[in-house]
């Protein structure tokens, strides 16, 4: 393994990395194949052997990695133990990048603390799965916040993975737009599993009922778009074609399949008693933008 890295690009920085699970040695590896100077650490010494046989340096301590990096990633387990793996290591004048998944209070907790031991910071939430890093067609991307003169100066290395999108100087707003698009999916694929649960006793095929479904979804998808709107106007009715009162009356049908299929209801249930609540408020002309105010507190 060569450590002299005198042969590298000066406006390119030297890589630590804190983590080599699934995520972390998928960057890894996109960052050596782009012929980056990497030098990692991880918990278990092990899984760092093939890193090294690729061209990465490996440190025996996070405070090791921190030394060697002027731009430290931490993609770890959680933010606990990002401040367990960083509490001896000496910050002063690194950018550290955290794509370690938590909260938006966390990261602003995160950012305040990295910035009282010196350091710039910026928090992710990768938009991917470890697969579709370092293939620049799968159209993953990260989501970034936090210090914008940090994203600036290291945005060459930061897209080597996957794509970047800088969502603001506070540092929360990247994990909040990651678990946004995380939530959205899960309320998805709990009405796919209800979809799928009503034909499951019936002489159906679930992959007949699979593209149907994926192309009621994508045509249903763009109705983000007249939320946002509604939103933003503060008109809740306009562009509207099935007012809440029209969907409210037709979820009774919805209930009673289910029932007749022996199914729960309780994926639906939830979304169902705020668009009752709504219409009950006197909002039947509205489309279901309402039901946002209720889940505001």
């Amino acid at each position: 393994m060569n450590d002299d890295i005198s042969d590298q690009p000066v406006d390119r920085p030297r890589l630590a990395l804190l983590g080599l699970g699934a995520m972390g040695g998928a960057l890894a590896r996109a960052w050596l194949a782009a012929g980056r100077s990497l030098t990692v650490w991880n918990r278990t010494p092990g899984r760092a052997e093939p890193f090294a046989a690729a061209g990465a340096r490996v440190a025996g301590t996070p405070a090791e990695a921190v030394a060697a990096g002027d731009l430290v990633v931490a993609c770890l387990l959680d933010d606990a133990s990002v401040g367990e793996a960083l509490s001896g290591a000496d910050l002063a004048g690194k950018d550290l990048v955290n794509l370690t998944t938590g909260t938006p209070a966390q990261a602003r907790a995160r950012a305040e603390w990295a910035v009282r031991r010196g350091a710039r910071f910026l928090d992710g939430g990768i938009m991917a799965v470890p697969p579709m890093v370092g293939v620049p067609e799968s159209g993953g991307y990260a989501f970034y916040s936090g210090s914008r003169a940090l994203f600036d100066a290291h945005h060459d290395t930061l897209t080597v993975p996957f794509g970047a999108v800088y969502t603001g100087e506070d540092p929360g707003f990247a994990a909040l737009h990651d678990v946004a698009l995380l939530s959205a999916m899960t309320g998805m694929f709990a009405g796919v599993a209800h979809a799928f649960a009503l034909i499951r006793k019936e002489s159906l095929a679930p992959s007949g009922l699979a593209p149907l479904l994926v192309g009621w979804l994508t045509a249903m998808a763009p109705h983000a778009y007249q939320i946002a709107a509604h939103l933003e106007s503060g008109d809740y009715t306009e562009g509207v074609a099935s007012n809440l009162a029209m969907m409210v009356e037709g979820n009774a049908t919805l209930r009673r399949t289910a029932e007749e299929q022996g199914v729960g209801a309780e994926l639906l249930a939830p979304f169902m008693a705020l668009m009752e609540r709504r219409l009950a408020d006197g909002h039947g002309d509205e489309g279901t933008t309402g039901v946002v105010d209720l889940l505001t507190r």
